[in-house]
């Protein structure tokens, strides 16, 4: 059994909200609740950036002040004393570094920034399109039975993808979008939803 987490929204804040509140800027609030469309979304936080003159070493100071969501280091401990677990994202190695050693480390899969020798962020390379359910997949070709949990419509793929996937703290759209995903609210419903799903049937 492994067990498929995504990361913002799930064990950290989400990253571009905190950028946003310490920038000023309210357009860098927009995650994929609203925007499905990794890329569209991308371009466009790229371009705000690129037109501010924000910087990567400025990312990174908001990211360094940020810690793991409240009850998230006790639920991933409990998670991985009972299944492996690997940690499939959206964002970028150089914002994740700090948050991951908050939360010892766990296996992280997600993507790379281009940056320029001045720190000014150019785009992005992702690892593998849609890698989130791709990653499942290639789980389940090594005959893993895997569980996953996100929270937004950039997870639904991931979910669907898995043997058993859950909503945490989804926005309404989601839940409306994707009824037959099982919703959970806090960590102590999210535990509740893995032990079900990880128990043997019949």
């Amino acid at each position: 059994m492994i067990a498929c987490l995504d990361l913002e929204g799930v064990l950290v804040p989400e990253i571009w909200i905190n950028v946003a509140k310490a920038t000023g800027i309210e357009a860098l609030r927009r995650t994929t609740r609203e925007e499905p469309n990794y890329d569209k979304l991308m371009r466009f936080r790229l371009d705000i950036l690129d037109e501010r003159g924000i910087k990567l070493q400025e990312i990174q100071a908001v990211i360094g002040k940020m810690g793991p969501l409240e009850g998230a280091r006790e639920f991933l401990s409990w998670l991985r004393s009972r299944h492996q677990v690997v940690i499939l994202s959206d964002t970028f190695y150089e914002f994740a570094a700090p948050l991951m050693a908050q939360l010892d480390h766990p296996c992280l899969f997600c993507n790379s920034l281009v940056v320029d020798t001045d720190g000014s962020i150019r785009g992005y390379q992702l690892r593998l399109r849609d890698g989130k359910r791709k990653a499942v997949m290639a789980l389940k070709l090594l005959n893993f039975e895997v569980i996953a949990a996100g929270d937004s419509y950039n997870d639904t793929t991931m979910l669907a993808e898995a043997d058993a996937g859950i909503l945490f703290q989804p926005p309404e759209n989601v839940v409306r979008d994707f009824p037959h995903f099982p919703v959970t609210h806090t960590y102590d419903e999210l535990r509740t939803a893995f032990e079900r799903a990880a128990r043997p049937s019949g």
